[in-house]
């Protein structure tokens, strides 16, 4: 089980960190964005690239049982 939760936090991650590359302008994106602009301000594309290339690694790593959560 942890495979596929692993993979599934990869693809969020990814989904994360290319929203913030390329400041999509998606619903779920505005909405996570404009909650996270609070606190981050204008360097929350940049919060949102570094945040999602982390839990992209993590979650590769948990699929692959390097470790366990």
């Amino acid at each position: 089980m942890h495979v596929l939760f692993g993979v599934l936090m990869a693809i969020a991650g990814g989904l994360f960190a290319y929203w913030g590359a390329t400041k999509s302008e998606s619903v779920v994106y505005r909405l996570l964005g404009a909650r996270s602009r609070l606190l981050w301000g204008d360097q929350v594309h940049r919060f949102y690239v570094v945040v999602g290339g982390a839990l992209a690694v993590i979650g590769l790593l948990w699929a692959l049982g390097v470790i366990w959560a």
